[in-house]
């Protein structure tokens, strides 16, 4: 019993410290035949409850080869709708003063992934492609001083799962808590699942540090 409550504890610990780590991914680019159609925010990492602007940027290639150029007028026949979650909008698009370069003003109510809807055409190219942008984080990203001790309190939540871990370890060396195995092997298993639950929360306290 034991053993399978520190393997599965270590694979928790584990995939908690990758995710505190992770990046995202920023504007993303689709090509539709000769197009090239990208989507982002225009202020990065977008932020809840704060004023942004969707950005689009639609280019074919140019005269000379391996370059592009900006199209004009590509929203007179493809529509955008945001979605988020079971959420739609469509949403009004302007024209930036760079060629190909286009803006919709938005304030994102809600943190987490959005993506871009394009429907119509592009001079008799079919257009029809979602394209996800980056994740809306919460206002934590940007908070100075913080306003509130949740990292504090997470660090001490992980910290108190090491010396859980440790306990375990404890109980095992001393025979408190016997493992249902033949012998040597299932303690070494057990002990080896501990140190990967152990690694795992350090890289998640490490991770929670580095953020503030």
């Amino acid at each position: 019993m034991i053993t399978m409550k520190i393997v599965i504890f270590g694979f928790l610990a584990l995939v908690l410290s990758v995710g505190m780590i992770s990046t995202s991914f920023a504007h993303t680019t689709v090509e539709v035949d000769n197009y090239k159609i990208e989507a982002g925010w225009g202020i990065e990492p977008p932020v809840v409850g704060i004023r942004n602007d969707l950005v689009f940027k639609i280019t074919e290639p140019g005269d000379s080869e391996g370059s592009y150029k900006g199209v004009t007028n590509v929203f007179k026949n493809v529509e955008v709708t945001a979605m988020y979650g079971g959420a739609t909008k469509k949403i009004d698009i302007n024209s930036d003063p760079r060629p190909g370069y286009y803006f919709s003003p938005i304030i994102p109510t809600k943190t987490g992934s959005y993506i871009m809807d394009f429907k119509g055409d592009i001079r008799g190219t079919t257009i029809d492609i979602k394209i996800p942008v980056e994740d809306v984080e919460p206002t934590a990203v940007l908070d100075f001083p913080p306003t509130s001790s949740q990292g504090t309190s997470d660090i001490t939540a992980l910290k108190n799962a090491i010396s859980s871990i440790q306990q375990d370890v404890s109980k095992l060396k001393s025979g408190e808590t016997s493992v249902q195995s033949d012998g040597g092997a299932a303690y070494d298993f057990a002990i080896f699942g501990l140190s990967i639950a152990a690694a795992a929360i350090i890289l998640a306290i490490i991770a929670l540090i580095k953020r503030k």
